[in-house]
């Protein structure tokens, strides 16, 4: 069974540490059975103070991270790695116990514990918005995009703040098992499988706001008909606005263009009907809304650098 270890550094972000035990714990396959051994570790088996005052317990010291699949950083202010852009010796001594190959993650300011200890370097990278400039700034070699939910640089991946660490520890779920488990776990803690959009739309911005109007009960419409013939006029219709008013709205809420949204959307929709079942290629393009087999695999080879078949192989092999 694949092992996560969450390492709890002090002050940690209450919040963060909670999420990936949460999600990876609740991960089951047809049988309910787990999909993970999660543990939560600490530098010592002390407990871990919050930044909110309250503390952490964590279950193992620093030796659980040499027998990890996937290590996990929740937030953290912990001193030596956000103000000296340095990790303790014993902080370095845990990282330096990691085996080569492990999936490193960070949540949130998780991301200063990576960078300290050298992973980011040459990387693309995340973390809270607010501080993505200091993080910049302290580890100059890191390319930090604060525009993202998260970033997944292969064996080493970083989220945004606080509930971007949701959708990333989602991300991972779906790359490992797929949609379907990613999906339930998603539907038992109550929160999308997906957010469109990045940071950016959390960003302060002070925009004016003429009305309360928003495209929110449309995205929800064309989620439920993706197979039909959905324009931009046909959307803004529904949502009762110009056209234009809608593609400037509908870039505002989400961070893209309503085209590519709808895209995306068949995409994923797709990809779960490959998982899932054993339609053809041209019947999944149809009910997905992509049209026919050829641009179905067109979109996949373009987003995933595979063909249908061989998702569908991936995925149900798994």
């Amino acid at each position: 069974m694949h092992r996560v270890a969450v390492l709890l550094l002090p002050p940690v972000v209450g919040f963060d540490a909670a999420i990936a035990p949460l999600l990876f714990g609740e991960a089951a396959d047809d049988d309910g059975q787990p999909l993970y051994d999660v543990v939560v570790c600490g530098l010592d088996t002390d407990p871990v103070a919050t930044i909110h005052g309250f503390g952490m317990v964590p279950a193992a010291g620093p030796e659980a991270l040499a027998t990890a699949d996937t290590v996990v950083v929740p937030g953290t202010k912990f001193p030596s790695a956000r103000d000296d852009g340095v990790l303790t010796p014993a902080a370095r001594a845990a990282f330096d116990s990691i085996r080569p190959g492990t999936r490193m993650v960070s949540i949130c300011t998780g991301a200063f514990v990576l960078a300290a200890a050298g992973l980011l370097d040459g990387r693309r990278a995340t973390t809270h918005w607010k501080y993505a400039p200091e993080l910049r700034g302290m580890f100059p070699r890191v390319a930090v995009d604060e525009n993202v939910l998260f970033v997944d640089d292969g064996d080493v991946l970083t989220s945004a703040g606080l509930a971007a660490g949701i959708d990333l520890c989602l991300h991972v779920i779906r790359s490992d098992h797929g949609a379907q488990v990613a999906n339930a776990v998603a539907r038992h803690c109550v929160v999308p499988p997906w957010r469109e959009g990045g940071q950016a739309q959390f960003i302060d911005r002070h925009l004016p706001v003429q009305d309360d109007a928003t495209t929110a009960s449309t995205r929800a419409w064309a989620l439920a008909n993706l197979g039909e013939d959905l324009t931009v006029e046909r959307l803004a219709r529904h949502a009762h606005m110009s056209p234009r008013t809608f593609n400037r709205r509908f870039r505002e809420e989400t961070g893209q263009a309503p085209g590519a949204w709808i895209r995306n959307r068949r995409v994923d929709h797709a990809r779960e009907l490959l998982e899932s079942g054993d339609l053809t290629v041209d019947e999944v393009a149809r009910l997905a809304g992509l049209g026919t087999g050829g641009n179905l695999r067109h979109q996949l080879r373009r987003g995933l650098g595979m063909s249908p078949s061989s998702y569908r192989k991936v995925f149900q092999g798994a």
